[in-house]
């Protein structure tokens, strides 16, 4: 009989722990999905986002902090790249996002240009009224800018075809211009350092939205014991948006890995009330520049003062290295906590910590003296970052197991 007792215990705990995981694919699968389009300034993507949020908010029935509203609104300008994301290298049509970028701050631009060779990743052509700029990397990585500068920057794939078919076109024009010129050498083929201009035809458009509406998704569950203190979860929901009518950056691990975690919490603190009133708050903005959590730090909406500890939950997807832990060198009595509740439940294989960072939302907070820290997992299984290929499916190698540590840690409080 006992043996049918602990063989029903684990199928539940091993279902409780599957639900886990497969709500967090149902979250990912929507927040990555083009209606989401990058969670971005297009196609109304961070709006749809924020709809999906708040329904399984109140799926759970958890408060919403402003009265009758999960909203908290702010407003800020944004470039965006809408329509037209074209781009033809010697007569070779590339692929936006795969094959080629454009830096965030450019504006639009429309024509055939010659450009020759500034040093040995950029190319740069100068007009009367345009400048473009071709940057070859070995890496394409996207941003956001809130305005457009007055000239039009691409990042090209530096891939080995690319060079090749770059220096085939070399080699051909080199027996009819002046070798010296170009610093080419007669008698084989020109290497990369030989190619002293290309050949692009651009047809990009860009338009600055001035004040655009983002919100931050804020809600909250009463504390058993204690109202007059608050824990607080936060997650980026937003992402990087669209680059044209059909490129659009998915965010699966940055951050939709996060916003999976964080409603994970909140389903488990529906079926286990917290000691302590417990915010869950979801930031817009944060690939523009940190600009939701500021705002939200800035307004007042709670007293800071009263918040006992923060944790803010970003890049999720991996972690079978373990997880790093910002502000882990500076809150050192709450990290040995953490790694005394890692060693004793034997859950992540790592625990690593960093000092003080603007690299995610948490940053607002401990400026304003709000004990913090900002949590992401380690892993080579996922590489992607600001790129097209951060996709589902992820891995959430142990996203159980983190989950069951940033738990066990909140409850020591």
């Amino acid at each position: 009989m006992r043996s049918v007792f602990f063989l029903l215990f684990s199928f539940l705990l091993f279902f409780a722990q599957a639900q886990d995981t497969l709500y967090a694919r149902q979250v990912l699968k929507y927040l990555t999905s083009e209606k989401c389009f990058g969670r971005g300034y297009l196609k109304n993507g961070l709006n749809n986002a924020a709809k999906f949020i708040v329904s399984e908010l109140q799926k759970e029935n958890a408060q919403p902090l402003f009265g009758k509203t999960f909203y908290q609104e702010f407003q800020f300008d944004v470039n965006t790249f809408p329509n037209k994301m074209e781009l033809s290298i010697d007569g070779k049509k590339l692929i936006a996002g795969k094959d080629f970028i454009v830096s965030p701050e450019s504006r639009g631009m429309k024509g055939k240009f010659e450009l020759a060779k500034k040093d040995s990743i950029t190319f740069f052509s100068k007009t009367e009224k345009d400048v473009l700029v071709l940057s070859l990397k070995n890496k394409l990585t996207f941003s956001v800018a809130q305005k457009a500068e007055n000239y039009c920057e691409i990042d090209l794939l530096d891939t080995l075809s690319f060079r090749v078919a770059r220096s085939m076109r070399a080699y051909r024009e080199m027996i009819s211009i002046d070798s010296s010129r170009y610093g080419l050498q007669r008698g084989g083929e020109p290497t990369r350092t030989d190619i002293n201009f290309i050949t692009a035809e651009v047809n990009i458009s860009n338009k600055v939205i001035h004040n655009f509406k983002a919100k931050n998704i804020c809600a909250f569950f009463e504390g058993t014991q204690n109202n007059d203190t608050m824990i607080l979860f936060t997650a980026h929901y937003d992402h990087l948006g669209g680059m044209g009518k059909h490129t659009f950056f998915a965010g699966a691990n940055d951050n939709a890995s996060g916003v999976s975690f964080v409603l994970n919490l909140v389903k488990h603190y529906k079926q286990n009330p917290p000691k302590y009133k417990t915010l869950f708050i979801f930031f817009a903005g944060e690939e523009a520049g940190l600009l939701g959590s500021k705002y939200f730090v800035e307004s007042k909406a709670i007293d800071l003062k009263k918040i006992k500890f923060l944790i803010n939950l970003d890049l999720l997807g991996s972690g079978e290295d373990g997880i790093m832990v910002v502000n882990g060198a500076i809150h050192e009595k709450e990290f040995d906590l953490l790694n005394n509740i890692n060693s004793e439940k034997l859950l992540v294989k790592e625990i690593k910590k960093r000092g003080k960072a603007r690299n995610s939302d948490h940053y607002w907070f401990s400026e304003a003296a709000v004990p913090s820290f900002f949590i992401y997992t380690m892993g080579e299984s996922v590489k992607a970052y600001h790129d097209v290929f951060d996709v589902e499916p992820l891995p959430l190698s142990d996203y159980v197991d983190v989950f069951k540590l940033m738990t066990a840690f909140v409850e020591q409080f």
